[in-house]
Order: C-alpha cells, then sequence, then structure tokens
C-alpha cells in the first residue's frame, strides 16, 4: 500500500469512530440538525482550510488567513453601510484586494527568496492593522441581500442546509479538482516535493509560487465573506488564531507539514472532525470549551508523529530492491 495515502486513511477511521463513539452516547447526534448545523458552523473554516492546504502541499506556510477573514469582515460590513453599493460589488473588490494581497506575498517569498512564515506572519499583522484602520467597532450589517444568503433548506428530521454550509461543500469539491485534476495542482506537489525537483520538471517555480498565496488569498476573502454572513457584522478582532487552526484541520486531514503529498477531502474530513469534537462538548455540558482545544492538540500531535513514521517508511519503500 502507498504509503503516503495512510494518513487519510487514519483521518476517515478517526473521524468515523468518534462520530460511532459520539452517537453511542447521544443517539441525536446523528440526526440532520446536528450535520446541518456542523456544515454551517464550521464553513468558513473550511473554505479558507481548503486554501491553506494547497499552500501546505507546496511546503510552504500561510499566517495571515485569519486576520484576512478579520478584514474582509470588517470591510464588507464598512462598504454596505456607508456606500449604495450592492453586495456582490462588494465581494468583488473584497476578492479582488484579498487575491492581489496573497500574489504580493507569493512574489516577495519568491523574488526575495525570504521564508514563507515571515512574509505571511508580515502580512497578518498588516491585514489586521488594516481591520482596525476601517473600524474599530463591530460594525453590523443589515441588507435584504444578506438574508437570502442566510437562507437555509429545510432537511428531513428538521435539519438545516444552509447557503453557506452548501459553499463550503462546493469549495472543497473546487479544491479537489485544482489541487489533483490540473497542472496547476500538479506544480503545487512537484514544488512540494522540492524546488529543485519542480524546475527539472518544467515548473515555472516564481509564477507558482504566485498563484499558490493568490489562491489562499482568495479563499481567505471568500471566507471572510460567509464568516459575515454567518455573524452578520464586522469585527477586526474576529478570528484570532484561525490561521493556526487551518494549519491544524489541515495535517489532522492527512497532508504532509514538509509539502508534496495530501488531499483536500482529508482537510474536509480534519474540519468535521473539529467540529465534531466541538459539538460533544456541547452535548455533554460539563466539559469546559477548552477541552476542545486539548483533543486537537492531542490529535494533531497524533498525526505529525504518524507523518514521521510513514515519511521513513516511504524512504525505507524506495530504497529498498525491486
Amino acid at each position: 500500500m502507498n504509503a503516503r495515502i495512510l494518513p487519510l486513511y487514519a483521518t476517515v477511521v478517526i473521524f468515523l469512530i468518534a462520530y460511532l463513539i459520539c452517537y453511542i452516547q447521544f443517539p441525536a447526534m446523528l440526526s440532520t440538525r446536528v450535520v446541518g448545523n456542523l456544515l454551517t458552523d464550521n464553513a468558513y473554516l473550511g473554505i479558507v482550510a481548503v486554501g491553506m492546504t494547497v499552500v501546505i502541499l507546496s511546503g510552504g506556510i500561510d499566517l495571515s488567513v485569519g486576520s484576512v477573514i478579520a478584514f474582509s469582515g470588517v470591510f464588507v460590513a464598512v462598504m454596505l453601510r456607508d456606500t449604495g453599493l450592492h453586495p456582490l460589488i462588494v465581494f468583488t473588490m473584497l476578492l479582488a484586494i484579498t487575491t492581489g494581497f496573497g500574489a504580493a506575498m507569493g512574489a516577495l517569498i519568491h523574488g526575495l527568496a525570504m521564508p514563507a512564515f515571515i512574509v505571511t506572519l508580515a502580512g497578518m499583522f498588516l491585514a489586521r492593522g488594516a481591520a482596525y484602520m476601517l473600524t474599530i467597532d463591530s460594525v453590523p450589517i443589515d441588507h435584504a441581500f444578506y438574508d437570502v444568503l442566510g437562507g437555509y433548506y429545510r432537511m428531513p428530521g428538521g435539519g438545516r442546509l444552509t447557503l453557506i454550509g452548501v459553499m463550503m461543500l462546493l469549495t472543497v469539491l473546487a479544491g479537489m479538482i485544482i489541487a489533483h485534476r490540473t497542472r496547476f495542482g500538479t506544480s503545487v506537489f512537484a514544488l512540494g516535493g522540492g524546488e529543485h525537483t519542480a524546475r527539472l520538471m518544467g515548473v515555472s517555480v516564481g509564477l507558482t509560487t504566485v498563484k499558490i498565496y493568490a489562491f489562499s488569498g482568495f479563499m481567505a476573502g471568500l471566507s471572510g465573506i460567509v464568516f459575515s454572513v454567518y455573524t452578520g457584522s464586522g469585527y477586526p478582532l474576529a478570528t484570532v488564531g484561525t490561521e493556526l487552526t487551518a494549519i491544524a484541520t489541515v495535517v489532522i486531514g492527512g497532508t504532509i507539514l514538509s509539502g508534496g503529498s495530501g488531499y483536500v477531502f482529508g482537510t474536509l474530513i480534519g474540519v468535521l472532525t473539529m467540529g465534531l469534537i466541538q459539538t460533544y462538548i456541547v452535548f455533554d455540558g460539563s466539559l469546559s470549551s477548552w477541552w476542545t482545544k486539548i483533543v486537537i492538540g492531542m490529535l494533531l500531535l497524533l498525526f505529525i508523529l504518524l507523518q514521521k513514521g510513514l515519511l521513513t517508511l516511504g524512504q525505507r519503500q524506495r530504497s529498498s530492491p525491486t
């Protein structure tokens, strides 16, 4: 069996076992209401995690996404409050800004040969500062179009499948196609295997790097729009630490931190696993919300150790005589 796919299998098995344990203790966990809430509550995280998956597959990192989400919500809220523009026009403007912001970080990473950690850390402070320049207060969003975006479809059993939940699933599907079925995706995996290897394969390293971070910026902006629909407001202090949560979901989803191996579908399972932990804590009622962080930390450590073991196994497979 290919060692590279084992982390994905492990992710799926852990999620199914965890859901089974939750169902045995709380049968209502299998209801459509819980499933619908699981998709809705984690929609913004799932979308930004798709962008983070592509970045990590390339061997990079993006620490700016949490701040970009906050900036996006504030930008939309302020523009809708102070102008007569339709939300779709504001969304287009925002996505152009966040995509350009990501592309600029990618250009700096490649052009100046700077670590992605440093460049995106600077981007994190820049985006958060820009949000504070727009407002220091929470700005409510009151627009009829947002009522439409917040609509839902009633599922059997009383569950609600919201538009933003569907958007997350469609984004994951698009991410799977882009990462695993396009030339750009092939270039991302090649870059994750090493810049020298990617050049030998004919990959334009500079252009691919710019596209990777532009894609991450686009996804962060889209996530900010979804988050503004979910909360009905824009707040510059929102989503602090989301970048670390997104990284954790990608790793738990089976993507190798060093790059070159992983699956977007695994990231979806990682997001749902986090949501399942939070839902279990709510159902239990006696556990502190901090247990979410503790369990996620344990899972993250487990998957890092698993990845290390599988990388060693893969090296042995390649070095063994045929």
